[in-house]
């Protein structure tokens, strides 16, 4: 018999902190750059150019986190019947945290034993483990640390589905997850809806990112004979899908492989006896990836940062487009929607981890359900998505009420209710009622609201420094980047305030951009993000005494460390910035991809790079 209930996991975890409240004018740090696409198919390389964020505003940065762990509760919500035991947390963006067999008594996920933020996310924090689900842009979504909606519905077999759903900000985008577990059921199915509410076609990025435990035997299997091949150098290239890319043991470096799929999408990860999680979908979702960290000093690095203590990971993940530096465009009014299932496999071992790749393909597919019983799974849903939440769960952000207070929305099944405003839309409820934003210049201001609509009524609000201000963060999220530094010096002139400044010192660059920072930093000392940006921006424009004179006083630890070695660096001083090193920092919220603690170490020592200061990727 299926049940829903609610329950709390107590984990050692970081506290997420506070946001940024500097809102993220550049564009997001992503990894994937591709410098070929004029060598590839047409289709691809149009996806490729197709619909990339030049900011991920609305949402602001999630970067207050540390790496102090204490023991905490999280909300978390089951769904089991007498084969599987799904755990889901609701207020980390649905993620699905464990997908427990409970016959073999096998966890079929990589189940992260702590909550750990790093910066691998559009919005900086992200944790590994589990299933995440991502909406939005190239990256992990915008929400893959904020709360959900989560309610009870009744499935078309009559047991329990757990429903989460919410407002996805960066593209507009209401969207539905449908978690169900038949009655004797070896997979768990997910329905997933996205809407465009829109009379706009909207760019839509999708990928369900699922992490698994990964030995020195795990054969990730898929039907497909060629992938395409990115490995963090710029290229995209289509190889061969054979021998060691199939054991994510054997690679050196970090690498991804979007697979080339025929016939019925699914992934699988195998260990040497044949057992281990498959992933299956209808048709829509055709897209499927092996990412994998690789061997070298750096891969392991980002393990351990990423689930300290714990086994190493992979991630096989199913995505909309064929890779996952690809945007689709979702037409005006439109829905798309798909199922997906998560289970057990196994399957004869020699033939799965055999050389004969087609056998091993053909043995697991023939441990697969039909593809066509997912097909009526999907229709029997349909009939039943549509049917609104009479008690919730758990209580998503404001934002979709919002929006639904500007402009009513038909979403029938994804309620937004009012209960679910709170001080964060206070200001933009106040604007809809004629009210305009204004506050002490010193204080942080409200997050800005960056899509049309939004922009237009703050546009003809009366002037003050607050509107001034966030109308130059619309202007810039437009890309309207002069209307932005013209309408940031008015808001300065109507009352200097340090965020405008902080902007102005954004567009602007060189000693120029130093001194508007060090005119920001003069206002609110006590700023660290703002401080932080301040002394980089010193760095850049060779002024290293300015910077030394910013760092005085402040604790040598985390990023501000980093900054104290290269500015020492910049100064001269050799030996005190490989003291710094020597002493021993770690910046919480490296960045994926980022080499500036490699860089300074190689600039200051000819000794080995140590270990905790390595997370290169290739």
């Amino acid at each position: 018999m299926t049940r829903l209930y609610r329950t709390t996991l107590v984990l050692p975890s970081a506290e997420l902190g506070p946001e940024n409240p500097l809102p993220p004018l550049r564009k997001p740090e992503a990894v994937a750059k591709v410098s070929n696409v004029d060598e590839l198919p047409p289709d691809l390389a149009e996806g490729i150019g197709y619909g990339r964020l030049d900011t991920t505003l609305p949402c602001l940065l999630q970067d207050g986190y540390t790496r102090e762990r204490t023991e905490r509760e999280l909300p978390a919500l089951v769904l089991e019947n007498d084969r599987l035991r799904a755990t889901v947390l609701p207020s980390l963006g649905g993620r699905l945290y464990s997908l427990a067999h409970k016959s073999s008594g096998r966890e079929l996920l990589y189940r992260n034993p702590v909550f750990q933020p790093a910066n691998l996310a559009l919005r900086d924090a992200w944790f590994a483990g589990g299933v995440e689900w991502n909406l939005g842009s190239t990256g992990h979504t915008t929400l893959t640390c904020e709360p959900m909606f989560a309610a009870e519905v009744e499935g078309p077999d009559g047991t329990p589905m757990l429903r989460l759903w919410e407002w996805e900000r960066t593209r507009d985008l209401p969207y539905q997850l449908d978690f169900w577990l038949p009655d004797g059921s070896d997979h768990l199915l997910v329905a997933v809806r996205v809407r465009n509410p829109h009379p706009y076609d909207v760019p839509v990025y999708w990928w369900s990112n699922i992490a698994v435990p990964r030995n020195d035997g795990t054969r990730v299997i898929a039907p497909a004979t060629r992938a395409w091949h990115y490995g963090y150098s710029g290229r995209l290239d289509l190889v061969d899908v054979a021998g060691d890319l199939t054991y994510p043991s054997r690679a050196e470096a970090a690498a991804d492989y979007f697979f080339e799929v025929t016939g019925t999408p699914w992934i699988a990860a195998v260990e040497n006896d044949g057992t281990g999680l498959v992933q299956l979908s209808t048709g829509r979702l055709r897209g499927r990836k092996l990412f994998l960290w690789g061997e070298s000093a750096g891969g392991r690095r980002w393990q351990e940062w990423l689930a300290p203590g714990a086994g190493g990971y992979l991630e096989i993940q199913a995505g909309l487009a064929r890779t996952q530096l690809e945007h689709l465009r979702l037409p005006a009014g439109e829905s798309w929607d798909w199922m997906e299932a998560y289970g057990p496999v196994a399957a004869d071992p020699v033939l799965a981890h055999g050389d004969d790749w087609t056998a091993a393909r053909g043995v697991i597919a023939a441990a697969l359900p039909a593809a066509e019983s997912l097909d009526d799974y999907l229709g029997a849903w349909r009939k039943i998505a549509d049917v609104t939440p009479e008690s919730f769960l758990a209580t998503g952000s404001g934002w979709g009420a919002l929006e639904n207070r500007r402009a009513p929305m038909c979403l029938p099944g994804t309620p937004f209710p009012d209960e679910s405003l709170g001080p964060d839309q206070a200001p933009w409820l106040a604007l809809l009622d004629g009210t305009p934003p204004d506050g002490d210049p010193l204080a942080v201001p409200p997050p800005t609201l960056v899509n049309p609509y939004w922009a237009d009524l703050m546009e003809y609000a009366p002037k003050n420094w607050l509107t001034w201000y966030h109308r130059g963060v619309a202007h810039w999220a437009a890309g309207r980047h002069s209307d932005a530094v013209r309408a940031w010096r008015e808001s300065v002139a109507a009352d200097e305030n340090p965020w405008a400044l902080r902007n102005l010192a954004v567009a602007t660059a060189g000693p120029e951009a130093a001194w508007l920072y060090r005119r920001a930093v003069a206002l609110v000392p006590s700023s660290r993000p703002l401080v932080v940006e301040a002394i980089a921006a010193q760095l850049a424009a060779g002024l290293p005494d300015e910077a030394s004179v910013l760092l005085d006083g402040l604790p040598v630890e985390g990023r501000i460390a980093l900054l104290a070695a290269r500015t020492r660096l910049a100064l001269g001083d050799i030996a005190g910035a490989k003291a710094v090193y020597d002493t021993g920092f770690e910046v919480a919220n490296i960045r994926e991809g980022e080499t500036s603690l490699s860089d300074t170490w190689a600039a200051v020592s000819d000794e080995p790079l140590p270990e905790q200061y390595d997370f290169r990727m290739k």
